[in-house]
């Protein structure tokens, strides 16, 4: 596949959802029964897997009570940039 690899990125990240697990002393068993997915998705998750649907990452972030955190990191005015260029919010497309 052609692009930029994440799997460094997707390891480390699966490897802090592990890390808030561990702090938090839940089992992967809890972790998964609140986040309504299985042991082994979790697995996958915490081992950086690309293949895990989107929502079930959500799902273990709001289980694990760090999901508003993750969105807040992400939101483009919490950045110089972002802020500089918030007139470009409103367009529908990019050009």
């Amino acid at each position: 596949m052609a692009g930029y690899q994440i799997d460094e990125q997707l390891t480390t990240f699966g490897g802090h959802v592990h890390g808030w697990r561990m702090v938090l002393g839940l089992t992967a068993q809890q972790v998964a029964e609140r986040a309504g997915i299985t042991r082994d998705t979790l697995r996958k998750i915490e081992a950086g897997d690309p293949g895990v649907g989107f929502g079930n990452v959500a799902q273990v972030l709001r289980a694990l009570g760090v999901l508003d955190q993750a969105v807040d990191a992400i939101d483009p005015l919490a950045s110089d940039i972002g802020r500089l260029r918030a007139g470009h919010l409103t367009k529908k497309r990019a050009r």
